[in-house]
């Protein structure tokens, strides 16, 4: 009762596989929730909470009516996009669709508007009969800002359309979702997700991958930073690519978290020294029992998005929890960590990393490409430069031949010539290819793809 923070007088037993207290959970509903409140003479209005797109019946709203009431063959009017439509049908969600001839004051239920276009109808907007329209929307919903941004592209190239059709459908019932397009020299045609958290992100793949029959590339996340520039307004940046010159940034911030960890006593010095190493601020321990406690964290959003939970179940052996919650903004150390591929910038393996953690991120992607990155007949620079300096580097050798295989004894001079020529040959080749290394798709899905 002290991690829920509820009184335990309040807590009902309820049971839904035998039916156990089902008849107090009713009755305590209609006790304690107060009734809707509405005007039954006044003009319709019913508040969009979800919608969905039937490929038979258009676009059916979920809508809670606020005010008069709606009847089958209405004309109505999405007040928000202005686009204009009939009730088709209505009725009561049950949870399945239940017809009824019409929906008043105080009802919740669902509308087949007839729209066909998807984006006409949205989560927030509002309802209202065309022959007596209201002259005031409701207040909809806060709008609320994605915080953690990702590539999503198709593994097969012909099915981009299809992600987009999955993408606006999806959209219709998630207001919080962002999307826009994005090409990559690796992946091909996708779209830039912004999602509220992971949580958020591992649906929206498995919506599209369950719904849509659609087998994905997700790119690791990243947040969205803000950027002072000097003299201008602050942007926010949602890629590595945004970020504007280096001369002109007055300071980059980024988001924190406040984040709460449950977990047994046993694991506490473990997740502690986890959450050092992650950025974290200590706040304080919360003991619920002498084997459970709560620790209390600020941290960066970017420290808990790619493999913190992962990790924090390895420490526990699974036992441990998490919650996190948006703080604030605060000013970071980061900076834009190019890749380069023989002296050239290589604009889709760029990221924003901190300063002192550039080498050895550099590094990371360094050893991952030289892997990857077949040999030339030139020797192929692979360097991470962070604001013109390079932090890391690493070198894929030149295929070799044996030029003195031919000789049979002689000068050694005649060995010498030979070698040398090749040397110039590699030199030449390697200032005409600066720049043209063919880097495989693999090379580039090792250090963008997630999971």
């Amino acid at each position: 009762m002290k991690l829920l923070g509820c009184d335990p007088s309040e807590v009902l037993h309820v049971s839904g596989k035998t039916g156990l207290g089902v008849a107090e959970l009713l009755d305590a509903i209609v006790d304690r929730i107060p009734p809707p409140s509405g005007d039954v003479e006044a003009p319709a209005r019913a508040l969009v909470f979800d919608s969905k797109y039937d490929d038979y019946k258009g676009v059916v709203a979920y809508c809670r009516v606020v005010d008069g009431s709606f009847k089958k063959h209405d004309k109505i009017i999405m007040m928000a996009t202005r686009a204009e439509g009939e009730i088709l049908e209505l009725g009561a969600l049950t949870p399945g669709y239940a017809p009824m001839d019409g929906l008043e004051t105080g009802q919740i239920g669902y509308i087949v508007t007839g729209l066909k276009d998807i984006h006409a109808c949205g989560v927030g907007d509002s309802i209202t009969v065309a022959s007596q329209p209201t002259r005031e929307a409701l207040p909809g919903y806060k709008q609320v800002k994605p915080m953690v941004y990702a590539g999503v592209f198709p593994k097969e190239g012909n099915d981009f359309e299809h992600l987009r059709e999955g993408m606006e459908r999806l959209k219709l019932n998630d207001a919080a979702l962002t999307y826009e397009p994005e090409h990559s020299p690796a992946l091909g045609y996708g779209f830039r997700c912004g999602m509220l958290g992971m949580l958020h992100l591992e649906i929206l793949k498995e919506r599209l991958r369950r719904e849509f029959n659609l087998d994905l590339i997700v790119t690791v996340p990243s947040v969205a930073y803000r950027v002072n520039v000097k003299g201008k307004e602050t942007i926010t940046i949602k890629s590595p690519v945004e970020l504007p010159d280096p001369s002109s940034i007055e300071s980059i911030e980024e988001p924190w978290a406040k984040v709460d960890l449950v977990t047994p006593a046993e694991y506490v010095g473990g997740i502690m020294q986890f959450c050092q190493e992650r950025r974290g601020m200590y706040k304080d321990t919360e003991y619920l029992s002498t084997q459970q406690t709560i620790l209390h964290y600020e941290m960066p959003l970017s420290m808990l998005i790619v493999d913190f939970y992962d990790k924090l179940k390895s420490i526990t052996s699974g036992y441990a929890s998490m919650n996190y919650e948006l703080l604030d903004y605060r000013v970071a150390d980061v900076a834009r960590l190019d890749i380069l591929v023989a002296e050239e910038a290589v604009e889709a393996l760029a990221t924003l990393t901190y300063r002192d953690e550039a080498e050895r991120v550099g590094r990371r992607v360094l050893a991952s490409l030289k892997n990857d990155i077949p040999q030339e007949w030139f020797v192929i620079k692979l360097q991470a430069a962070l604001g013109g300096k390079i932090v890391a580097a690493e070198r894929i050798s030149a295929k070799s031949k044996d030029v003195t295989a031919g000789l049979y004894g002689g000068d050694v001079t005649r060995k010498n010539k030979l070698l040398d020529k090749q040397k110039k040959g590699k030199k030449k080749m390697a200032a005409l290819g600066k720049g043209s290394v063919d880097i495989p798709t693999d090379a580039y899905l090792n250090v963008l793809k997630r999971g």
